[in-house]
């Protein structure tokens, strides 16, 4: 590492992490509580509850959980029905007056009895203006991307900062924090201890949060491409005036794929489906599998499988990286981890932009302590010290 060398890294570093930073934070904060958005849905009393029930107690006919919900919103048409991974005794249903109606409405029933459940009202709530704000910013797709745009600059400063820490840490031992020196130098040292210790699941969060702002290109190319493949036999078959039971088309699907469970259901006019299929997305049973998706396509009258294929990996990558994101696929261990390790995060980019501040106060320090001080984050440290 030449000192030109040096100053072009850290000039890369400085800018990536000075435009991100704010970002990051936000995105930092209002994903932990996102971790728990289970157990803080239910203390706050947005979670929808199940009434409790022998394990062995059968599940109601689909056709009469459907007919519920419409007889709640009558003239209302399904739009999406879907069970959590972790809980069967809930059918979540999506009713609206088209196949992409924005102003659907929601309600849940109970998948044993056929009954309507009390249904809070989400968006408004708390953890749906978390929820926007970690996602889009309220700004749909572009807000998406853009988040995805400092999703890459988080993963340049990160880069950018490992290159720099051996040359500007290598006299100082690992974990050092210079407690008797100016309040900067130590944040700076705390700012550098963190900042490579949550290193790898820094690099995890962020590429997994910048591919999840690709979603809605990805399924659009999807929908575009193999989705559009498997219904193109129906291409000009005349508009559906009934459809057929929703339980056969299930029992059609579960037959094709014995080993697999429901996730969820896109009804004709979606855009997961076509006008005449009922799309069954079925998932796997094992931790990994049970968050990826098999599509399997019925037809809406027949209840007869016209079409299933396994999703592309550009899917596949998606899927996995959303629960590598979010921390909740492994239990409570897991989600504490990645909370601690987002607080962590959070410590380090608040001290980043603490340094940034305070970069034009001058300290004198001895020689050996000056390659520390342009750090893990040289943008915030003087960095003709260093030189």
């Amino acid at each position: 590492m030449t000192p030109v060398n040096i100053r072009r890294w850290a000039w890369v570093h400085k800018w990536s992490s000075l435009v991100c930073t704010v970002f990051m934070l936000l995105l930092c904060i209002t994903g932990l509580p996102l971790i728990y958005h289970h157990e803080i849905g239910h203390l706050l009393g947005t979670e929808v509850e199940s009434k409790p029930m022998p394990a062995d107690t059968p599940k109601a006919d689909l056709d009469k959980v459907i007919a519920a919900a419409k007889a709640l919103y009558p003239g209302k048409q399904m739009m999406y029905m879907s069970q959590e991974a972790d809980d069967d005794t809930i059918w979540n249903l999506t009713l609206g007056d088209h196949g992409t109606d924005t102003n659907y409405k929601a309600t849940a029933v109970d998948a044993r009895t056929a009954e309507v459940l009390p249904t809070p009202q989400f968006e408004g709530s708390f953890m749906s203006v978390m929820f926007h704000l970690h996602v889009d910013l309220y700004a749909g797709l572009w807000g998406k991307l853009f988040l995805g745009l400092m999703g890459l600059l988080l993963l340049v400063a990160i880069v950018s900062g490992v290159v720099l820490y051996a040359p500007f840490m290598r006299k100082l031992e690992f974990g050092t924090v210079r407690r008797q020196r100016t309040p900067r130098t130590k944040w700076l040292d705390l700012h550098n201890l963190l900042g490579i210790v949550t290193l790898t699941w820094a690099l995890v969060v962020g590429a997994t949060g910048m591919i999840n702002t690709w979603a809605d290109l990805m399924l659009k190319y999807w929908q575009g491409t193999e989705m559009a493949d498997m219904v193109a036999p129906y291409k000009n078959a005349p508009p559906l005036t009934s459809f057929g039971s929703m339980q056969q088309a299930v029992a059609a699907a579960k037959a094709l794929e014995p080993d697999m469970k429901i996730g969820f259901i896109a009804f004709p006019g979606t855009p997961y489906t076509s006008e005449h299929h009922y799309g069954v997305f079925m998932n796997g049973t094992t931790p990994l599998t049970s968050r990826l998706y098999k599509p399997v396509l019925i037809d809406a009258q027949t209840a007869r499988v016209t079409d299933s294929r396994d999703l592309p990996w550009y899917l596949t990558a998606l899927l996995v990286s959303q629960p590598l994101h979010f921390g909740d696929y492994g239990g409570q261990l897991m989600k504490f981890l990645w909370a601690a390790l987002d607080v962590a995060t959070i410590v380090v980019l608040g001290s980043g932009l603490y340094l940034w501040l305070k970069r034009g106060v001058t300290v004198p320090s001895r020689r050996e302590d000056t390659p520390a001080d342009a750090g893990l984050m040289p943008a915030l440290a003087r960095q003709g010290d260093a030189r």
